[in-house]
């Protein structure tokens, strides 16, 4: 760029000259633009830029429209309901996601087995999060001995004619009856994990693909932000407290959040109290810290790249040699380093999912 440019010069004054609190702080429109920062415009008789010229010049960023909101310098919001860039990923993931399972669901309820890439790569995912989150961590392990009965049990019970030939034993269980041959009991073992796969299943794709959204230049990571990975854990501990509150009421869910123990009298009006307020302050922090992980695995990347990529500015200023061998090297290690990241991605979207399970799981099953 050319040392005539007076962005240019705006922009190398205000990255070395200008802290940016300080900045932030007393910039609030072109009008208020320190003297010292106007004097490159001054100098060479050129009209000061446009608020949208001057905070790209800054930043770099893209302002986005603000219908509801005023932004105060960059992207702070000054006044009403702001607009920022990962709200805007946010919404265009979920009309992706939005499009592609409700094309889905068209070709499942038809009742044909799934056929392609599209549609076998989706029902793999759907029966990964059935089958080895949902399932395993949400239902009840102590099922009556009438939940597991074979043919032969199922059977003795008789069952009640139909016009088709088929049967319903007196358990609802449906039975078919084959030409001249014994009637086969079809018994569906019910899961208390399926109720719950919807909700997980949303979570698994949603933190997927805001996940693989970072991967995507000038894009972005909404889980990134502090405020979206808190806005997912508290949607799992809303789950958590409402359900339990359907399964064991509203004080039974409180109750049961004190384990069993067989405690004296004056030892349980001691003890039991304490308890509570260590269970219920724990209720809180293991929500708290299911936003962290996911926060902190996600932006911890982000800043290993950008330490990396910044090894080759830092090299420039020496020679050229030492600049082409650093550049090769961190090109290199930023490609490995994004393909960890993809695993990562992936990863951390089945951390969040299983966790969200086992704390629903737990909240649902007496202690």
């Amino acid at each position: 760029m050319s040392d005539h440019n007076p962005i240019y010069h705006l922009k190398d004054a205000y990255f070395f000259e200008v802290p940016k609190p300080l900045w932030r702080q007393n910039w609030q429109t072109l009008d208020d633009v320190p003297a010292f920062l106007r004097a490159p415009f001054e100098a060479e008789g050129a009209s000061m830029p446009t608020v949208e010229a001057f905070n790209a010049a800054m930043d770099g960023k893209i302002l986005i429209p603000q219908p509801f909101g005023t932004l105060d310098s960059l992207y702070e919001k000054k006044a009403g309901f702001c607009i920022s860039k990962y709200m805007v990923l946010e919404l265009l993931l979920a009309g992706i996601l939005l499009l592609v399972f409700t094309r889905l669901a068209k070709r499942l309820r038809s009742g044909e087995p799934a056929k392609g890439a599209f549609a076998n790569l989706f029902e793999a995912m759907i029966l990964f999060v059935r089958d080895q989150i949902a399932r395993p961590a949400i239902d009840s392990h102590d099922h009556g001995h009438d939940d597991h009965h074979g043919d032969a049990a199922h059977a003795a019970h008789g069952g009640h004619g139909h016009a088709d030939g088929g049967h319903h034993d007196s358990h609802g269980a449906p039975t078919l009856a084959g030409a001249g041959g014994p009637a086969v009991t079809v018994h569906r073992e019910v899961h208390d994990g399926d109720r719950f796969v919807p909700l997980l299943l949303t979570l698994f794709f949603f933190v997927l693909g805001c996940n693989l959204l970072g991967m995507v230049p000038w894009a972005g990571s909404p889980t990134a932000s502090f405020s979206v990975t808190l806005a997912l854990a508290g949607v799992t501990m809303l789950t958590v407290i409402v359900a339990g509150m359907l399964k064991f009421g509203f004080f039974g869910f409180f109750a049961n959040q004190v384990p069993s123990m067989d405690l004296p009298l004056p030892l349980a009006i001691l003890l039991k109290p304490m308890i509570f307020a260590i269970e219920m302050l724990g209720l809180c922090i293991k929500h708290l810290i299911l936003a962290v992980r996911l926060l902190a695995n996600m932006v911890a990347g982000h800043l290993v790249l950008l330490g990396i990529m910044g090894l080759i500015s830092a090299a420039a200023t020496y020679s050229m040699g030492l600049w082409a061998t650093v550049t090769g090297i961190s090109v290199v290690s930023c490609t490995l380093f994004s393909i960890l990241e993809l695993f990562v991605a992936f990863l951390q979207a089945y951390i969040f999912t299983f966790l969200s399970a086992l704390f629903i799981g737990a909240s649902v099953h007496q202690h």
